[in-house]
């Protein structure tokens, strides 16, 4: 009697003081489950019974005496046509679904992108995420098969790799410009967010948030954008920037007694402003002329702002259209707006 009494299982639980375990097998050690066992099973968990390596049954939250009613595929396994009242053998794995959160991704290697302001650029992100198990028996199928457990650290690495090859392919499918992207992280997360779910859920998980923390450009386009913002100042305030420059040069003429220092100060201050407006009127009306041209898709070629087919390769023009959220002009092949992010049917 000591032996039965020693070997038979009447109650079965799980209790995680952990934060990262995902699955726990339930220790049998050769003992057997008594009919009418109490099987408790807790909030954001889920138990699944195994016969044979099989699934059978899977229980939610909630307290359970285990007998035929309540293990209705397992009775069927057993072939006990009229139900069982003796001891039986099977593997019990608890399932946490909570949510794990501040799960950490990054790009190890650059993401290639192709920008219309910068040309071929890398990339770097990183950020956070949280997920979920959705479905406990897809899981088990797909991922952790029979080990007796299961951490987050055993699947961390597998799932970053999933998220950083989304987001390389979300951002390849929206021609959006990296200087946009960078400015709306919030809206691309939910973007990228969007296109995981599928990936996710075939592993019965669920990717319950996404944060794009940072996107970093090379060291040389963060040099280039800050040489750009320095002159977009310039154009704006270009006659203050002339007469700062001659101010300064009649400054420093006053500190030379000799009237020849006085002409040469003044004429180079003014001289240096000068060739700094025409520059800058230069590069305005550049970019007014490119305006008024169209460029081939094909082969990049300029054709006049009302040409139809491209005067290099006979290709077609594409028309410009409009994004409907926020009226940006965008082009005909685009699937999201430059602007706002917006998907573009």
């Amino acid at each position: 009697m000591g032996f039965f009494k020693t070997n038979m299982l009447k109650s079965l639980e799980w209790v995680d003081s952990s934060s990262d375990n995902i699955v726990y097998k339930y220790p049998m050690d050769g003992r057997q489950i008594q009919y009418g066992s109490k099987l408790t099973v807790r909030e954001s968990q889920v138990a699944v019974f195994l016969n044979k390596g099989k699934i059978a049954d899977v229980f939610g939250p909630g307290m359970y005496t285990l007998q035929t009613s309540n293990l209705p595929i397992f009775t069927q396994l057993m072939s006990w046509p009229y139900g069982f009242k003796s001891p039986f053998y099977a593997d019990v794995y608890f399932v946490n679904t909570k949510q794990f959160t501040n799960q950490k991704w990054g790009t190890s290697n650059p993401i290639t992108m192709r920008d219309k302001e910068f040309g071929t650029i890398r990339l770097r992100g990183y950020g956070n995420y949280a997920f979920k198990v959705s479905d406990a028996e897809t899981f088990l199928k797909e991922i952790f098969g029979t080990n007796p457990s299961f951490t987050t650290e055993d699947i961390s690495s597998y799932l970053k790799s999933i998220i950083v090859s989304s987001i390389s392919d979300t951002i390849a499918e929206s021609k959006i410009s990296a200087l946009d992207i960078a400015s709306n992280l919030i809206e691309f997360s939910k973007v990228a967010t969007e296109s995981l779910s599928d990936d996710f859920a075939n592993l019965g998980l669920k990717l319950t948030k996404l944060v794009i923390e940072n996107i970093s450009f090379p060291e040389e386009v963060e040099k280039a954008i800050d040489t750009r913002s320095s002159m977009g100042v310039l154009s704006d305030k270009m006659d203050t920037f002339v007469k700062y420059q001659s101010a300064h040069a009649i400054r420093d003429a006053a500190n030379n007694p000799g009237a020849a220092g006085l002409g040469s100060q003044i004429g180079t201050g003014v001289a240096l402003g000068e060739i700094i407006k025409e520059s800058v009127k230069g590069s305005k009306s550049t970019e007014s002329e490119n305006a008024d041209v169209k460029f081939c898709p094909s082969c990049g070629a300029g054709n006049p702002k009302k040409a139809k087919f491209c005067v290099e390769c006979g290709g077609k023009l594409i028309e410009k259209g409009k994004c409907p959220k926020c009226g940006a002009e965008v082009s005909a092949k685009a699937k999201f707006c430059p602007e706002c992010g917006e998907k573009l049917k």
